[in-house]
C-alpha cells in the first residue's frame, strides 16, 4: 500500500503540483520504477542544495525530520510520500524519545527508513541486526524496541522473545507491516503446493531479497527475478515441466512488472508446448491482439439484440456491428496504445511490427461497414458514419491548447470517457440502429436492449480499466478505474450487473422483450461471478481471463441461435 501510494503520488505530481518535479532519493527500491520517473524528468536529489524550486516528494521510506525542515526553508514545496505504516513508527520513537526512552530499530543500519527512524530517536538510537546485537548493547533503563516495517518476522519473532526473558522492562513493538507479514508467511504455504517459486523485484531491494531467502529455505526450487526478461537466463526446462509455479513480489514491485511476468509465464508452457494446446494458444492470442475476437462478439451482441426485438432481418446489421468494431478498436489502440507498454507489451510490440497491416485492416473494414449501412438506407449510414467520425477523432486534437487550458483538448482527455463511450458505441450499434433502420422508430424494448448491452459492454471495459490501472496511471490517462481506484470500481461494476440482471429479468417478465431474455441473463450472470472470482483471487490477469471476459459475447449469440432453433423447431 505504502509503495502503491508513493508511486501514485509521483506519478500525479506534474498535474497537482508546481514544477519541476523531483524525489529526495531514490522513491523506492526498484529499477523499473526509477527508470520510468527518470523517462518522465522526474529527478531524484540526493543532497538539499542552496536553492530550491518546484515540488520534491518525500521517498516511501521517509527522512528524518530535520531533512524535511531543510528542504521547505531553502525553497521546495514539499510533499510528503512517506508510507503510513513507516509514519506510524517514527510517531512511536518520537513520542518515547521525548520521555528519554532508548530507542532500539531492528533492521539494516544502512537502510534509508531505518536513517529516516534514527533521525526521530536523536542520540539514543540504536540498530540492531541481529541476537547478539541485542545483548552486546548496554542496558537501559527505559527502553523501545521497534522494527523496520520490511523486516524478517521470524527474526523479529526470536529478538522480542530474547527481550521479554532478558529485557522484561523493555516496550516491544511489532511495527513490521503486515502485508509484508502475511507475504512472508504465504511464500512459506505457497511452497508447499507448488514446484517452484518466482520472486519478482528489485536486486537490490531489502524485503524483496527476504522473501527470496525464505522461499529458498522452503527446500524448493526459488528464483529471484527483477522483470520478465530475466526468464530467459533461468533453467527454462525446470519451468516448463513444473506443474505449478508460485509467484510472490516484493513490497517495491509494480503491478505491471508482475502482470508481465505471469503473461510470460503463461504463454511460455504453451510456446514450449507441441500439438493443439500450442495451436490453441496461437489462434487464441491472434484474435484477441487482431481484435477479431472481439469483433465477433460484437456482431453475436447485435444478433442477440436482434432476436430480443424480434427483427428478421439481422444478418446486415451483425456485419455492421463487426465491421465496425473491428475497425475501431484497432485504430484506437494504434494510435493511443501508450500504456499497452507497461500493461501488455506483446501486443505493443504486435502494433508496433504490423503496423501498416493493421492499419489496412481497420480501414478496409471500416470503409465496408460503412458501405454495408448505405445498403440498409440513409438511416444506418449516418447513424455509422457520425459514430465513425466520433471514433477517429477520439485521441485527436479537437481544441486548440488556449481555450481548454493544459488538459481537455481531446475526446480521449475527458476522464472516463474510453469506458463510457465503448459501452454506448457497442449498445448503438447492436440495438439502436438495427431498431431505427428496420423498425423506423426507438420503441421501450429497444431502450431496454440497449441498457441491457451498454451495461454488459461497460462492466467488461471497466473491467479491463482496472487489469491496466498502473499502466494507464504512468501514461496519465483518467480511467474509471484510476479515478474511482479498485475497490470502488469493483463495487460499481456489480452494482451495474446486479442492475442489468434485474432489467433483462424485468423485462422479459413483463413481456417487453421477447422469451429470449431468461435465458440470456447467463451472460450477466457470468460476469458477475468472474468480478467475484477475480475479487477473491480465484483468476489471475493474463490471456485466458482476458478471453474469457469476451467469450460472454459470443456466449449472447449461441445462445439465442440455440433459441431461434428451438422456435423454428416448435
Amino acid at each position: 500500500m505504502g509503495v502503491r501510494r508513493a508511486v501514485e503520488m509521483v506519478l500525479d505530481a506534474p498535474r497537482k503540483h508546481k514544477g519541476p518535479i523531483s524525489t529526495y532519493g531514490p522513491l523506492i527500491h526498484n529499477p523499473q520504477v526509477l527508470k520510468l520517473l527518470e523517462e518522465k524528468e522526474i529527478s531524484v536529489i540526493n543532497d538539499i542544495p542552496e536553492h530550491g524550486s518546484g515540488t520534491i516528494l518525500i521517498r516511501a521510506h521517509g527522512v528524518p525530520p530535520d531533512v524535511k525542515e531543510n528542504l521547505e526553508k531553502v525553497g521546495f514545496n514539499v510533499v510528503d510520500a512517506t508510507c503510513p505504516r513507516v509514519i506510524k513508527v517514527q510517531s512511536i520513537i518520537k513520542r518515547h524519545a521525548g520521555h528519554n526512552y532508548a530507542s532500539i530499530i531492528l533492521g539494516d543500519k544502512d537502510h534509508p527508513e531505518v536513517v529516516g527512524l534514527l533521525g526521530y530517536a536523536g542520540e539514543n538510537g540504536y540498530v540492531i541486526g541481529s541476537l547478539n546485537d541485542l545483548n552486546s548493547l548496554p542496558r537501559f533503563e527505559k527502553a523501545i524496541i521497534v522494527a523496520q516495517t520490511t523486516q524478517n518476522t521470524h527474526l523479529f519473532d526470536k529478538v522480542r522473545k530474547l527481550a521479554t526473558d532478558k529485557f522484561p522492562h523493555y516496550k516491544v513493538f511489532n511495527t513490521i507491516c503486515d502485508s509484508t507479514g502475511r507475504r512472508q508467511a504465504e511464500v512459506k504455504r505457497l511452497a508447499s503446493s507448488v514446484d517452484a517459486i518466482l520472486v519478482v523485484g528489485g536486486f537490490s531491494s531489502g524485503n524483496t531479497q527476504r522473501l527470496a531467502e525464505i522461499a529458498e529455505k522452503t527446500g524448493k526450487q526459488a528464483y529471484h527475478i527483477e522483470t520478465e526478461s530475466d526468464l530467459r537466463a533461468l533453467d527454462l526446462k525446470l519451468l516448463v515441466s513444473s506443474r505449478r509455479i508460485g509467484i510472490t513480489a516484493g513490497a517495491s514491485t509494480p503491478n505491471w512488472t508482475i502482470k508481465r511476468v505471469y503473461r510470460a509465464l503463461e504463454a511460455l508452457s504453451f510456446k514450449k508446448g507441441h500439438g493443439w494446446r500450442k495451436l490453441g494458444f496461437y489462434i487464441q492470442r491472434t484474435m484477441l491482439l487482431t481484435n477479431i475476437y472481439v469483433s465477433i462478439g460484437a456482431g453475436c451482441l447485435c444478433y442477440a439484440c436482434t432476436m430480443l426485438q424480434g427483427i428478421s432481418q439481422f444478418l446486415p446489421y451483425v456485419i455492421i456491428s463487426i465491421l465496425y468494431v473491428q475497425s475501431m478498436h484497432i485504430l484506437n489502440h494504434l494510435t493511443g496504445s501508450e500504456s499497452d507498454r507497461y500493461n501488455d507489451p506483446d501486443r505493443a510490440s504486435f502494433y508496433k511490427k504490423h503496423k501498416i497491416f493493421l492499419t489496412a485492416l481497420a480501414l478496409i473494414s471500416g470503409g465496408a461497414g460503412l458501405i454495408t449501412a448505405y445498403t440498409m438506407g440513409p438511416v444506418a449510414f449516418l447513424i455509422l458514419f457520425i459514430m465513425s467520425i466520433m471514433g477517429l477523432s477520439y485521441n485527436l486534437r479537437l481544441l486548440p491548447r488556449r481555450f481548454t487550458g493544459n488538459r481537455y483538448f481531446r475526446i480521449r482527455d475527458i476522464p472516463g470517457s474510453k469506458t463510457y463511450l465503448i459501452a454506448m458505441a457497442w449498445g448503438i450499434v447492436s440495438s439502436i440502429l438495427p431498431s431505427l433502420s428496420a423498425l423506423g422508430t426507438i420503441g421501450l424494448s429497444a431502450v431496454l436492449i440497449f441498457l441491457w448491452s451498454t451495461s454488459l459492454v461497460f462492466v467488461r471495459t471497466a473491467f479491463f480499466d482496472i487489469l491496466d490501472m498502473q499502466g494507464d496511471r504512468i501514461v496519465g490517462k483518467e480511467t474509471l478505474a484510476t479515478l474511482l481506484g479498485e475497490n470502488r470500481t469493483m463495487r460499481l461494476l456489480k452494482t451495474v450487473q446486479i442492475a442489468s440482471i434485474s432489467l433483462l429479468l424485468l423485462s422479459a417478465v413483463f413481456g417487453f422483450i421477447s422469451s429470449l431474455g431468461f435465458a440470456l441473463l447467463m451472460c450477466p450472470v457470468l460476469l458477475f461471478f468472474v468480478l467475484i472470482a477475480y475479487e477473491r483471487g480465484y483468476v489471475l490477469p493474463g490471456i485466458r481471463l482476458e478471453f474469457l471476459i469476451e467469450t460472454l459475447f459470443p456466449l449472447a449469440g449461441a445462445i439465442a441461435l440455440v433459441w431461434s432453433i428451438f422456435l423454428m423447431a416448435k
